[in-house]
């Protein structure tokens, strides 16, 4: 029955973000949607065969249909007003650096480590874009396995705890100032949490700034999505019928939904207790999700993923801290 496994998925959500707000976790930038992921994992192994079928259909449902409406509520995060403040040197770094880390997981990925298409793929955009919250809204796009979801996630968040602790190291050591450390940490850090806790680390400005910067690159994701969803089309014959029919099947139509709720947020003002509710709903929603592709994952599969994803990961986070110092640097 779908309730029994809603049920627990949700109760191990709730536990997750009730864990994530301690201390010591939420110290250490590490969010719910990772905590979510490591509990679904804990259980889906230590079950009963027996168990898991029952809670099955439960699990589907969290694992697709609460994802993508996690996703879109995710848009209640931002206003295209944001994209202002920071100006059309904010918004361009981030495209270059989305576009070169994306490009660079394709290389690596497929041509030199040989990855499947699909494992490169999310983790070119976990490291390009917000880490796993990008990762769950790519994988239905292009209809990823949970292996697939599970080893990219677990690769983006290494290397995303990582420069954590590494990025206010290097901003000292390359003199940068709150404001221009903020613009680097928050367009080439994985996740809006790593973000928050590298900047804070060296200023309250430069959390400000960081954090502002890693919402234009989030809002990317929404453009990002629709044109992965498009690009199959392009192989059937142009502007007949059926690739148009193909082409709309394929839309991710929770991102474009995603994307109007970003205007509708920008034109709309909420009540504060409204859209308080909105984020707290969607933060549940999101990690049912990663519950969910966590009950469906056996450890066995990252075993066998063997190093080639984290040679991967660490190709990008190279780029990421080298090449976007460099994009930074000539852009500032």
């Amino acid at each position: 029955m779908i309730r029994r496994g809603l049920a627990l998925v949700m109760l191990l959500a709730i536990g997750a973000i009730s864990l994530a707000q301690l201390s010591w976790f939420s110290q250490a930038g590490i969010s719910p949607l990772t905590l979510g992921i490591i509990m679904g994992m804990l259980v889906g192994n230590l079950a009963t065969a027996d168990q898991l079928v029952r809670v099955d259909a439960g699990v589907e449902f969290a694992k697709s249909r609460i994802l993508k409406t996690g996703i879109i509520l995710f848009g209640f995060h931002f206003t295209f007003s944001e994209i202002i403040g920071l100006g059309w040197r904010g918004v361009l770094i981030d495209v270059l650096i989305m576009t070169g880390v994306l490009a660079l997981a394709y290389v690596t990925g497929r041509k030199l480590l040989k990855l499947d298409r699909h494992t490169s793929l999310l983790i070119g955009a976990g490291s390009a874009i917000c880490g796993a919250a990008a990762i769950l809204a790519t994988a239905p796009v292009i209809k990823a396995k949970a292996d697939s979801v599970i080893i990219a996630v677990a690769t983006v968040v290494i290397f995303g705890t990582t420069s954590m602790f590494v990025y206010p190291f290097i901003g000292a050591y390359l003199g940068l100032s709150d404001y221009a450390f903020g613009v680097y940490a928050g367009s080439t850090i994985h996740e809006v949490a790593q973000v928050v806790a590298a900047a804070s680390a060296v200023s309250p400005d430069a959390a400000q700034v960081a954090v502002l910067e890693k919402m234009i690159r989030v809002m990317l994701l929404g453009p990002f999505l629709i044109v992965l969803a498009m690009l199959p089309a392009k192989s059937a014959s142009a502007h007949t019928p059926s690739s148009l029919r193909v082409m709309l099947a394929q839309m991710p139509w929770f991102a474009i939904l995603f994307v109007l709720v970003i205007g509708f947020n920008s034109l709309i003002q909420l009540s504060t207790v409204f859209t308080h509710f909105l984020l707290s709903l969607d933060n549940l929603l999101l990690t049912m999700a990663m519950v969910a592709l966590g009950l469906k994952t056996h450890l066995q599969v990252v075993r066998q993923a063997g190093l080639k994803p984290l040679i991967l990961g660490l190709t990008l986070f190279i780029f990421l801290v080298g090449g976007g110092a460099v994009i930074n640097q000539l852009l500032s």
